[in-house]
């Protein structure tokens, strides 16, 4: 009976979680790759209600030859950045501000937690998110969990529902860097999304 409460109760827990799957042509994908000139790290996203303490949804960044984010089930996009199943491409700094404006506003904050990594590593990363596939809706978590557990020096993570067991797992790991982004900007952040449309990256 409590599996099945957990069950029922996961979609509305992780409300900020749903997505479709998409495939952008690979000539967008080519030309809007970006790579960043710090280390080859991977980035936990992890949004947290100002009102409840609880996690609602986490996002991947993974920097390698080419920096990409891995939004699992996300509501955010943006009309000039190719998106594959999920992974979006071309993650400048400003499409990452955007990300994080998104996601931050006067109802949850957002828990950036980044860990340097072998160039190996970031590749390996990188193609394990290509491959995943379109997550279904409150699987955000888990779907990195299934990711990141694969990977060497991340294999003590243990798949989870929730974004704030996962954000604590990840601080266990060695060398990890937490920074948190509050923001008083209304939760009503559909204009956001309007201005990205005005905006090529």
């Amino acid at each position: 009976m409590r599996k099945l409460l957990l069950g029922l109760m996961l979609p509305l827990i992780l409300a900020a979680c749903g997505a479709e799957p998409k495939w952008a042509p690979t000539e967008d994908v080519q030309q809007v790759r970006y790579h960043h000139d710090g280390p080859p790290s991977i980035t936990l996203f992890t949004v947290i209600s100002n009102r409840t303490g609880s996690g609602a949804h986490s996002g991947l960044m993974i920097n390698g030859r080419q920096r990409v984010l891995f939004d699992p089930a996300g509501t955010w996009w943006s009309p000039s950045i190719p998106e594959r199943n999920d992974v979006h491409y071309g993650i400048t700094p400003h499409v990452l501000s955007y990300y994080i404006d998104y996601h931050t506003r006067e109802t949850y904050h957002t828990v950036m937690q980044t860990v340097e990594v072998s160039p190996e590593v970031a590749e390996m990363a990188i193609r394990a998110v290509e491959a995943y596939g379109a997550v279904s809706k409150a699987h955000c978590a888990k779907s990195i969990t299934s990711i990141l557990r694969t990977l060497p020096g991340f294999e003590g993570i243990k798949e989870t529902y929730y974004p704030k067991k996962l954000m604590a797992q990840f601080s266990r790991i060695p060398g990890v860097k937490e920074h948190t982004v509050y923001d008083d900007d209304e939760d009503d952040n559909s204009g956001l999304l309007k201005e990205q449309q005005k905006n090529r990256y």
